[in-house]
């Protein structure tokens, strides 16, 4: 009798984490409706609706380079200095209403601005799209450095309408999926988010800090 209780015990235990593994893992998706404005909810409703829950970045889904998606060369070795993507980092900024320096410091930190990165876990270019992600996302090639930064930056503003604005709920969104950061309404617990937050949020401050410090500058020498 007492080894059928243990052993029911263990299987309510199993299932009670296989639903909550399932919650944190359900899908949320954003719609758009006929007046233009987006929906955010866990009910794919219409064909106007794109999932939002694929993780971004720095993931441990395991993941592939699917046939799906163009094939590029990609040299072993790419590195490029902070400047060398602010044409188009200004361009996704203006047409998704996003801080230049908040998708730059995303770069920095996802890729360090080599657009032929690719992670372990199959996350690929700047902005480090998974495959999924990317086909939600219409990016057919996301080692083009204008596909990949347009398509980071459409899911990031998904992310700050989803979370009012709130930069680092956002920015752990974008690593650990919204899903979870809904549901928790923090930042997970989780050490890779915690780390991936701060130090997008250091790049950022230091992004912002320099412009503000250039401009300090640029007055002090017009009053001379």
């Amino acid at each position: 009798m007492g080894k059928t209780v243990t052993l029911l015990t263990l299987f309510a235990g199993f299932f009670l984490l296989f639903l909550l593994q399932s919650e944190a893992e359900a899908e949320m998706y954003v719609c758009v409706d006929a007046a233009g404005k987006k929906q955010y909810t866990n009910m794919n409703s219409s064909v106007n609706c794109r999932p939002l829950s694929k993780r971004v970045g720095i993931s441990r889904r395991p993941g592939v380079v699917t046939a799906s998606l163009q094939p590029v060369f990609r040299p072993r070795q790419t590195r490029h200095d902070a400047s060398s993507y602010d044409y188009h980092i200004r361009r996704s900024s203006r047409q998704y209403n996003v801080d230049p320096y908040l998708i730059k410091a995303v770069i920095k930190t996802e890729s360090d601005f080599d657009c032929y990165a690719l992670s372990k876990s199959g996350a690929q270019g700047l902005m480090q799209l998974m495959p999924e992600t990317a086909r939600g996302l219409n990016v057919r090639n996301p080692f083009n450095p204008h596909e990949n930064i347009d398509g980071g930056t459409r899911y990031l503003r998904d992310m700050l309408d989803l979370f009012d604005g709130n930069v680092p709920l956002s920015l752990a969104a974008y690593n650990a999926g919204p899903t979870l950061v809904k549901r928790l309404q923090r930042i997970p617990k989780i050490p890779e988010t915690v780390r991936y937050v701060q130090k997008v949020m250091g790049h950022y401050k230091g992004y912002r800090g320099n412009i503000q410090q250039s401009r300090i500058r640029i007055a002090a020498l017009n009053e001379k």
